[in-house]
């Protein structure tokens, strides 16, 4: 830490080679805080030590035990220093005392890869190498400038760099990479290495074909990223996979850490509000920008925050109409249930079905359980899937004793029918659809205004149930007493 003006010594009494003496050694020391900034990052003592930043040290540690390895957090938290510091110990074989991640005992390989040309050159590449090669801000980044010899320059992109040595502590030369995922998944191809750190969000095929060239090398993968996509293919497999994570556990190669503002001591209350004024973000993206909860993302057709939506699951009135809303597939079936509340015109979506693979019957069976007697809207094109012995899944469904009726398939009226209910506060689902409400995240259009037609079977039969509202929602028969059945007993169930 540094000393107070009290602690210094009456430095107009030293004489004058005391005094340019001196003067050299605190030139040398900026020099030093300069070009070596590695020295500097997560101390022992001081305003920002490192028992302080928790999260970020959770992850370090992860890396012994875990070989893929999500940091997902909040704008400003310190996700990229995180990645480039760790990257740059590997590079040096310079690990401080302590340390309890992964280590190399050699050089390594390491690629390190962002979304485009530009954005791998001015974040990351600044980040680990400072400024230009020849300039006097070269070194200035993570890596050490005592510790990085002459940069393969990437052709067509200026001041971009397509390879650096970095010298290990062995005496050997590691290797850093620069890649982007603009150049697709064959750029990776044929490749081994040591390290790949991913920062900002890959493409999931990016993602497969980078990750397998860790594979022989014992090596490991690092992502660090802001989830603005939303519930992406990424995203969902690092959350399925780490449910019940343990740091320990080697048993299961990825590991999770997810942090927000509160994990990051450099941003005071003051900056946090001053970043919240000037973001100027709906509720839904200011919890990705402030704590790494994924956002709906860019594109997003239903842009609620799914909190906003939710109900805590009740007993639903016995006079309330119900229906159901049914999209048909053989990788998966979707149905949604709702009922509707007329005296004030709210329609709760209170149970899903979703399953794949299996046959007519096996969902019928489902579906009758809720209410045999309910009326649902199932997707128009069931009526020309043929089957392998020529009938359709319409008619194998109305032969398993569903009272089904075709929907109304108007895809861009049903997104309209849907959105004005959302946003009138008149479309409300029970907290226990999760798969419905991961659905929600994910339903988006793609960068030409179409609806992205993947993780949207629930999302279909919503749009039907809305749609065909006044045609499929009725009450339950009258309770009557049937021989052989109890009073209590519903006609038709």
């Amino acid at each position: 830490m540094r000393k107070s003006s009290g602690d210094l010594p009456p430095l107009h009494h030293l004489p004058r080679a005391e005094k340019l003496k001196l003067l050299a050694l605190l030139e040398e020391r900026q020099r030093r805080e300069k070009y070596n900034k590695l020295r500097s990052m997560f101390p022992d003592t001081g305003e920002f030590r490192r028992e302080l930043y928790s999260k970020h040290c959770e992850f370090f540690t992860a890396g012994a035990y875990h070989s893929e390895r999500l940091f997902m957090a909040g704008n400003r938290v310190g996700k990229t220093e995180a990645g480039g510091y760790e990257i740059t110990l590997h590079l040096t074989g310079e690990y401080p005392e302590w340390w309890d991640g992964k280590r190399f005992d050699r050089n390594v390989r390491a690629l390190a890869a962002g979304d485009t040309n530009q954005t791998t050159r001015d974040i990351i590449q600044k980040k680990l190498l400072g400024g230009k090669y020849g300039t006097d801000a070269w070194g200035t980044g993570m890596i050490p400038r005592d510790k990085l010899g002459k940069p393969t320059p990437k052709p067509g992109v200026p001041d971009a760099y397509e390879e650096v040595p970095v010298k290990h502590a062995n005496g050997e030369w590691s290797v850093l990479k620069f890649r982007t995922y603009e150049q697709g998944r064959k750029i990776f191809q044929g490749t081994e290495e040591d390290i790949i750190w991913m920062d900002e969000e890959c493409p999931y095929p990016v993602y497969e074909e980078a990750l397998i060239r860790t594979m022989t090398t014992n090596g490991i993968f690092i992502l660090t990223f802001t989830p603005l996509s939303g519930l992406t293919e990424l995203v969902l497999a690092f959350l399925e996979s780490c449910k019940e994570q343990a740091l320990t556990d080697t048993s299961n190669p990825r590991y999770m850490v997810k942090a927000g503002w509160d994990h990051a001591p450099h941003l005071s209350k003051e900056q946090q509000e001053r970043l919240i004024k000037s973001l100027k973000l709906k509720p839904y993206q200011l919890k990705a920008r402030m704590n790494g909860d994924p956002s709906l993302g860019e594109g997003a057709i239903y842009p609620y925050d799914p909190d906003d939506i939710k109900v805590n699951p009740f007993i639903i009135p016995k006079h309330w109409p119900k229906g159901y809303g049914f999209d048909v597939g053989w990788k998966r079936t979707a149905v949604v249930w709702g009922a509707w509340d007329r005296d004030n015109d709210i329609v709760y979506l209170y149970s899903e079905h979703y399953m794949g693979q299996v046959t007519p019957a096996e969902h019928a069976a489902a579906i009758k359980a809720r209410g045999a007697w309910m009326l649902g809207a199932i997707d128009p094109a069931s009526k020309g899937r043929a089957q392998t012995d020529g009938s359709k899944l319409f008619e194998l469904y109305e032969l398993q004793g569903l009272n089904i009726i075709k929907a109304d398939n108007a895809v861009e009226a049903g997104i309209f029918a849907v959105n004005e209910r959302l946003a009138t506060g008149r479309l409300k689902v029970f907290g226990t659809l999760v798969n419905l409400l991961a659905e929600f995240a994910l339903y988006r259009r793609d960068d030409k205004g179409h609806v992205v037609k993947e993780n949207d079977h629930l999302m279909d039969a919503m749009r039907y149930l809305i749609m065909m509202l006044v045609e499929i929602m009725t009450t339950p028969p009258v309770k009557t007493a049937v021989r052989g059945r109890t009073e209590g007993d519903w006609r038709g169930l």
